[in-house]
Parts: C-alpha cells; sequence; structure tokens
C-alpha cells in the first residue's frame, strides 16, 4: 500500500483552473491535477516559496503579475492552501485572463517552485458596425467604450449587445436585434475584429391607448396626463408614439395623480396590458382602472409647531376646508420635489435655518366623503453652516468664488441661499452650470452644523469671437479675443502666463470689426469687484471706427469720404439690497467725437464737419434668471435705462425756432437788377439784410439759402455741434419651464429717443434700426440694432421720401420662443428653438402705434462652444409687407454668430 501511495504521489501535481462566471458573484475556483508535470510533493505540507515563473501568451511585465498575486519569496505557503487561492481571485477580477493555473515545477527540501499558466483574453483590433447610418456609428463605438486594444470577454459582447437593442427600443424600434461576433485576426498577436450587425426592424408606435372603467375623467384627460406614452396621431409634432418601459411606468403613475388632482383619493390602476399586434407593426396599450369616489379636506391641523404659528401655516399650505382634495397638491405644498425654491412648508423652515425640520401630512380620519388630516411638525434645533469649501477651480481663484457665495460660516442654514450660491456661481460663466454639486458634509444635528462642499467643474473663460453675417451687400465680421477671467494683478508675474494670467474673474476683449465700407478698433477692461470688498463693477472702453460713404444700391464704396468716430467711456454697477439683491444700479459716462469728411447722407445735411456727444447714462437691472446663463430655465430680467446729454439749449442763447430763417441772415443777391419797395435798387452780388416775409421781395426762398449765406448744412452744424437728447430703453425677458425640459421665454421691448428743444429736433444719432439678425454691423452713428427675424437687416425703419433709411426714434418689439436643449454639456451647449415675433419702429411719436407690427415666425439653432461663443442659425417667414413695398416680406435665413444668448 506504502508503494502504491509513492507511485501515486509521484503523479500527483498542482493544477489550478479557473472558471470565470461574468454576473454579480466571482463564483469560484476549483482545483484539479494535471498530468503535465511529474513533480512529487506533500499536499498540505508547508513550504517556502522559492520562486513563482510566469508561463503563456501574455503581453504584462511577469514580475508585475507576480507582484500582485502577493505571493512573495521566501515566504511559507500551504500547497494546495489559502495563499494559491487567494492569488487566483485577484488575477480572475482583474478580468483580463481566460486561464489561471498553478503548477509545481519543482521542490527541494522545503522549497516549492510554482508555475504560473496564464492566457490573456482577446484584445480588440478594430469594430465594424453594420446596419446603421454612418453618422451614427462613431457614437455608438463610444457609449460601449470599443476602443483600440480593449479585453475582450463576454461581458463586453453582452453590455454591448443590450445597450445597443435599449437604446433602439427607446426610440420606437421595439424589435430592434443585435449581433455580436469576434474574428480572430491573423495579422496581429491575440487580437480579434468585431462585427457588429444591427437590424432595426421598422419603428413600433402605439396604435391605440384604451381605458377600461373610467366614467369621473375621460379618455382625453388620461391620455394627457400620460407625457411620455402617446397614441399615435397625423397631427403629432413634438412628442413621438413611442414605448419606453420605464417611462410607460412612470405615466401610470401619473394617471393616478391626475386622480388625485381631481379628489379621487382612492383611485387605482387594477391591470394593464401591452399587446404587438403584428400585422400592424404597432401596440395596443389597455389601462383598466378603478375611480372610487371623490374626497374632499376637511379639518386641517397643525401639530409641533412653535416657530410658525397655524394660520402662518395655513396660509402657505393654501388648502381650505371644503375644497376638492388634491393629493398631489398636498404634497407640493409640504415639500415641492420639483422646484428647489419652491413656496413649500418645508422650504419656509429650511430657509430660516431649520434644516433638521420634517413635516408629514397624517390622514387621521375619514367620515363620508371628507378627510380630516394633521400637519405634523418636527423643527428641530437650528442649523448653522460650518465649513465652507470650493474643489475643482484649478484656474480660478479662490476669492473669485468665495466672494460670491450666500452661504457663509456661522450663519443660519438657508436652502434659499443655497439655491442663490448655485446660480450666482453659475453666471460667473467659469465653471459648467449643469453640473454645479454642493455636498452636504459633517451633517450634525447635535451640534446644529452642516459642512457645505461646492463641487464645480472648470470650463473655458476665454473666447475667440468670431461675428458675422451679411448686410450692406457684403459680409461684416469681427474677430476678437475675450479673456473673461484675466489677472490684472499678474500682468507682470512671468509665472502666470499659462498663456496668459487668469483667475480673477477681469475682463478683457480686444475687438476688430470690418467691412468694405467700415471698420473699428475697440478694448474694453471689466472688474466685477471694482475695490476688492463689495460687488462694484468697473467698466471702461475705448473705440475708434472708420466708415466710408457707400451707395446702398450698387453698394460702391468711397474712400476719400469717412465719418470717423472716438468713443471713451468709463462706468460703474452696484449691487442693490433693495428692494432685494437681485437688483443692479448702474451709471457711466460716455464721449463721441464725430467727424465728417466730405460725407454727406440723408439723415443730416452737413458733410464736413464735426459732432460730439457727451452723455451720462443710468440704469436699473433686475436678474434673478437661472441657473445656466446659456440656457435659462427659469427667472426673469428687467431693464431699464436712460441717457441723457446737459441741456445745452438753455444757456447757449440761440433761438432754434428762427435759426436759419431770413431774419437770421444775409444774403448775395444773384438775380436781375430790381427796385425794392423803398425805392433801393438791388444788383446782382449785393448782400441784402433779410426782410420780414410779408415785405419779402423775393419770394424764390430757396434759391436764396442756395447762394450760400444761409446755408442749411451750416444750420445743422450749428444744432448738432454737441448733440442734446434723452434716451430711454426698456426691456422684460422671463423664462418659464413648461414642462421636461421645454422652455419658454417671453420678451418685450420699447425704446424712445426724444429732444428737450422741439425746435432743435431729434437728433441724426443714436437711432433705432429695427430687423434681421440683430447683429450690431456698423453702429457708427451710435444707433442701436434690433433683432426681428424674418425680415432683412436694418429694413423695419422709416424712410424719407427719397428712399433713404433715416433710422427711428422710436420702437417696440415682442418675441415669444420655445426652447429644447439638445445637450446642455459643457464642451458645447446645443438647443432648438421655435418662435413668434412682432415689431415695428416709427420716426415719431406722433406717427406711434403699438399695433400696427410688422410680424414673423420661424425656427431656428443654437450651438454654444466656449472657445468661440455663440453659433445659430434661423429660418423665419415674415407675414408683413417691408416699409414703402406691398408684398408680404416672405422667408429669410439668418446667421448668427458671436450674438448674446
Amino acid at each position: 500500500m506504502e508503494k502504491q501511495a509513492n507511485k501515486l504521489n509521484n503523479f500527483l501535481v498542482l493544477h489550478k483552473s479557473i472558471q470565470l462566471v461574468l454576473s454579480l458573484v466571482l463564483f469560484g475556483f476549483f482545483f484539479q491535477a494535471s498530468a503535465q508535470e511529474r513533480v512529487p510533493f506533500d499536499q498540505g505540507k508547508k513550504y517556502f516559496l522559492a520562486d513563482v515563473n510566469v508561463v503563456g501568451k501574455i503581453t504584462f511585465n511577469t514580475q508585475t503579475v507576480v507582484t500582485f498575486t502577493g505571493l512573495e519569496k521566501g515566504s511559507e505557503i500551504s500547497v494546495p492552501g489559502e495563499e494559491i487561492s487567494s492569488a487566483i481571485k485577484k488575477l480572475g477580477k482583474l478580468g483580463l485572463f481566460n486561464e489561471i493555473s498553478f503548477y509545481v515545477n519543482k521542490v527541494e527540501n522545503d522549497s516549492i517552485y510554482l508555475d504560473l499558466h496564464l492566457e490573456e483574453l482577446p484584445k480588440l483590433n478594430k469594430v465594424r458596425i453594420v446596419g446603421v447610418k454612418k453618422n451614427k456609428i462613431e457614437g455608438l463605438i463610444k457609449d460601449n467604450g470599443l476602443t483600440e486594444n480593449k479585453v475582450v470577454n463576454e461581458n463586453l459582447i453582452t453590455t454591448t449587445k443590450n445597450y445597443i437593442e435599449n437604446k433602439y427600443k427607446k426610440d420606437g424600434f421595439f424589435n430592434t436585434k443585435v449581433n455580436v461576433n469576434t474574428v480572430q485576426d491573423t495579422s496581429t498577436v491575440n487580437q480579434v475584429n468585431m462585427l457588429v450587425s444591427i437590424d432595426k426592424g421598422t419603428k413600433v408606435k402605439i396604435d391605440k391607448i384604451d381605458f377600461i372603467g373610467n366614467s369621473k375623467l375621460s379618455d382625453k384627460a388620461l391620455k394627457k396626463a400620460m407625457k411620455d406614452t402617446k397614441q399615435k396621431k397625423f397631427t403629432r409634432i413634438f412628442k413621438a408614439s413611442k414605448f419606453i418601459k420605464d417611462k410607460y411606468k412612470t405615466d401610470l403613475e401619473k394617471v393616478i395623480d391626475v386622480y388625485k388632482e381631481k379628489g379621487f383619493r382612492d383611485a387605482r390602476i387594477i391591470s394593464d396590458t401591452v399587446s404587438y399586434n403584428k400585422e400592424k407593426n404597432a401596440l395596443a396599450v389597455g389601462i383598466k382602472v378603478e375611480e372610487g369616489n371623490r374626497y374632499y379636506f376637511g379639518d386641517i391641523k397643525f401639530l409641533g409647531n412653535t416657530v410658525y404659528s397655524d394660520q402662518g401655516l395655513s396660509k402657505a399650505l393654501g388648502l381650505r376646508k371644503g375644497d376638492v382634495y388634491n393629493g398631489v397638491l398636498l404634497e407640493k405644498r409640504i415639500a415641492d420635489k420639483t422646484k428647489p425654491d419652491g413656496e413649500d412648508i418645508t422650504n419656509l423652515y429650511q430657509n430660516n435655518g431649520y434644516l433638521f425640520s420634517s413635516i408629514n401630512a397624517v390622514e387621521v380620519k375619514t367620515a363620508n366623503d371628507t378627510i380630516d388630516f394633521e400637519i405634523r411638525v418636527t423643527e428641530g434645533p437650528i442649523a448653522y453652516f460650518n465649513k465652507i469649501t470650493v474643489v475643482g477651480n484649478d484656474k480660478t481663484n479662490d476669492q473669485v468664488i468665495y466672494r460670491e457665495l450666500r452661504t457663509k460660516p456661522g450663519e443660519k442654514y438657508s436652502k434659499e441661499q443655497l439655491v442663490r450660491t448655485i446660480r450666482e456661481i453659475g453666471q460667473l460663466g467659469f465653471f459648467d452650470p449643469e453640473t454645479i454639486d454642493p455636498k452636504f458634509k459633517n451633517v450634525d444635528s447635535g451640534a446644529g452644523t452642516v459642512d457645505i462642499e461646492y463641487n464645480l467643474a472648470e470650463k473655458g473663460a476665454s473666447q475667440i469671437e468670431l461675428q458675422g453675417g451679411y448686410g450692406g451687400g457684403g459680409f461684416i465680421g469681427t474677430l476678437g479675443l475675450s479673456f473673461n477671467n484675466f489677472s490684472a494683478k499678474n500682468m507682470f508675474n512671468k509665472s502666470a502666463y499659462r498663456p496668459l494670467p487668469m483667475g480673477d474673474g477681469q475682463k478683457v476683449s480686444l475687438r476688430l470689426q470690418a467691412s468694405t465700407f467700415f471698420r473699428t478698433y475697440s478694448a474694453s477692461f471689466s472688474e466685477p469687484w471694482f475695490g476688492g470688498k463689495k460687488p462694484v463693477q468697473f467698466n471702461s472702453s475705448i473705440s475708434y471706427s472708420q466708415q466710408y460713404l457707400n451707395n446702398f444700391i450698387t453698394f460702391e464704396v468711397d474712400r476719400t469720404k469717412s465719418f470717423n468716430i472716438l468713443t471713451l467711456s468709463v462706468g460703474i454697477a452696484k449691487r442693490l439690497t433693495v428692494p432685494d439683491d437681485f437688483f443692479v444700479l448702474s451709471q457711466s459716462v460716455s464721449y463721441q467725437h464725430y467727424e465728417l469728411n466730405n460725407y454727406n447722407t440723408g439723415l443730416f445735411t452737413f458733410g464736413d464737419g464735426t459732432s460730439r456727444n457727451l452723455a451720462y447714462t443710468i440704469g436699473i437691472t433686475r436678474n434673478n434668471k437661472g441657473v445656466n446663463p446659456i440656457f435659462p430655465t427659469y427667472g426673469s430680467e428687467f431693464s431699464f435705462s436712460a441717457k441723457f446729454t446737459p441741456p445745452y439749449s438753455l444757456f447757449d442763447n440761440v433761438n432754434y425756432a428762427t435759426i436759419g430763417s431770413q431774419e437770421e441772415y444775409k444774403f448775395k443777391y444773384t438775380g436781375s437788377p430790381y427796385t425794392g419797395p423803398n425805392g433801393i435798387l438791388v444788383n446782382e452780388g449785393d448782400y441784402l439784410e433779410s426782410l420780414p416775409s410779408s415785405t419779402n421781395p423775393f419770394p424764390n426762398r430757396v434759391a436764396r439759402f442756395q447762394d450760400g449765406a444761409a446755408d442749411p448744412s451750416k444750420v445743422d452744424q450749428q444744432k448738432f455741434n454737441w448733440l442734446e437728447y434723452y434716451k430711454v430703453k426698456f426691456k422684460a425677458d422671463w423664462y418659464t419651464k413648461l414642462f421636461g425640459k421645454l422652455v419658454m421665454r417671453s420678451l418685450s421691448e420699447f425704446g424712445f429717443l426724444g429732444a428737450y428743444n422741439q425746435s432743435r429736433g431729434s437728433i441724426p444719432f443714436e437711432r433705432f434700426f429695427l430687423g434681421g439678425d440683430g447683429m450690431q454691423m456698423f453702429a457708427m452713428d451710435g444707433r442701436e440694432t434690433i433683432q426681428l427675424r424674418g425680415y432683412p437687416n436694418n429694413s423695419i425703419t422709416p424712410i424719407n421720401s427719397n428712399g433713404e433709411q433715416l433710422g427711428a426714434t422710436i420702437y417696440n418689439k415682442f418675441s415669444l420662443e420655445m426652447r429644447y436643449p439638445i445637450t446642455l454639456k459643457a464642451s458645447a451647449s446645443i438647443y432648438a428653438l421655435a418662435f413668434l415675433e412682432a415689431g415695428s419702429s416709427y420716426d415719431s411719436f406722433r406717427n406711434y402705434n403699438p399695433f400696427a407690427l410688422n410680424r414673423s415666425a420661424g425656427v431656428g439653432l443654437r450651438v454654444f462652444m466656449p472657445a468661440f461663443g455663440l453659433l445659430g442659425i434661423d429660418f423665419a417667414k415674415g407675414f408683413d409687407a417691408l416699409p414703402g413695398q406691398s408684398a408680404p416680406n416672405g422667408w429669410e435665413t439668418h446667421f448668427i454668430i458671436g450674438q448674446q444668448f
């Protein structure tokens, strides 16, 4: 027996094979004897590990593999034993090998030598996807992580197949089938090529949705409640008919919510079925409901409240005895989960420091159709902000962020201030607003403290500005650099240039705007916290512009005739605290010097000379748009501004009512000799004092002015040497989330340019030009271009008898936009929009008619990339005629580059 046992021992070797079950649990490892080596050893005996030799087809460093197993030379191990089993588990969890085996190579006294045999899983070489459009292939490869040298195992194949099938099922391709095959690549070592075959089949829609058992609410009302599960209908545009299981389950809950809103507390869905009709390639949905009875609110009592009175909480709840029971509204009034800053009782407490409070509505009695409630309040202790930290700001200095925080250590906890802080950080423009995440840390109800950590993700702050469009018969473009997170104090610090000194939140812009008939050079600087202690923004700018006279019919440019402008401006803007801290008061002083060199247009009569514009502007703005400045989803912006010049006509001793008339000037007679009323002989070339019009012997007054002694250009030069005017503008901009991600924007604008002295009249500068894409083209004379899509640029503007656009002194505009985001990632934000617009402009208040508007409608797309700003395109149809025309304008295409949001 002993001899047989020794013989058996000579054939015994250690062999470990691995069965990897790719699921939630690594199922097990099994040892078996191998006949490859006949090295005798004693099972269970303790050996000193002399060496581990890695064999097999692997590309990894063998020493790294051995180190990872945890098997160390000289350590004492059992064969087989726990050490070997642990090493196999560690290697198995890597998911890199399809075979892991240990063999005894040699035994010398108490030392043992092991061979570790490994077979690597194949790696991915090339991927080919068939059955879908070429522009979809790259996205599928990226989404599934099918990158070169990716380890190919059953898990990768299964998850790829499931992902693609589910993706197309969500798009309505209910019968999508995907096959994933791998083939050994003979040109490489241990690599495979993957072929993914996709058969989407035809799109499956919902043919009908039937409700059974409903008598209190109509099928139409219940179908409307299902936001994402819609019956196919040829008039349906914004919501496709497709079946997505998860969204369908959510829609079933919304059906019950509709009943709860109408008082049917006991409503429930008894059963639901989804059947596929192969012939129609469509689904039929059947939903059986039990409605129950309608209920009403009874007594509503508050328990546990000491901070707020019953009357105060009852007012906040907004529900009274006798109201129809509305379970959905009751939940929202207690805690509105859809609005972080909602006006509910939970926020009422949390905005006053009661972070640990809880409010629950409990039914305490039901009698017939009436339900009594108790609102049980657990107030808890007041919480205070303790440690406030910010992470993720790699470029922006801490102080730039901390000065915007509304949550400060030692202050009472306020959810309202927390939400406001998120908005303020997002408005900086330095971080991705969609990923701002305030994490609660070290929440200590005993001490009444909470730490907040704001997690941020930096995005590109500097931009290359590329703005362009067609206007005036040519391309008008802008090239500029905007550094929106500049640091002026580090300009002379060489180590701060990466590539420029950044991080202090200042803004520097350099721009060159040019076309065939004008060019503008400008530079601006903005400091949002002037002095560093208060949110007072300082702005300054300088620009020089030169415009050449051009023919708007032939588009010919005469560079010997120019209009030059030098502009300087400084201003400050201060955040107010009353009525609330969303208000900003801004003030600025600007000076413009106009120089005309043989530049004659219909807007004013003098073509040579100068004019000056010294103005003071004051404005007040309330902006609580949030949270993403590129795609706001809530809030509004109201602004009112007034621009004034000094009233020169009050102290310049000029009678503007008679300036330029015959009483003001001498003139040179150019006609035949004439004897005047007093017997005075008048000869050609004589200079005469003008006579009152009643005794004027020269009825042709025009001829008198043509002589030059009373040249109207000199009159206008005197009128407009220093510009005198006031300018008032108002703008209201609202954002409302309708449902899901769909946002409605409502906009109204009004502007008026007036004169202190009506005898002096309205100035030819600073006027409004309405129509087109709204981009500031050649704003040489202080003009403002107002967007009104569906019409050519600046086309909705009054014209004179010669067909020249002189600009408007008054305008109004209304706009309604529906916006839907396609993606709001930091790398690129994209949204689609549809709009209705109407507006008009007038040459005087006498002609103002707010209801005589030019209307338009259209669709568009916006793409925002941090490095280039906003890019967009709009297709719009103008329903009304342009000034001086009779036919509707029709379709226009507007390209928008670099315009504000």
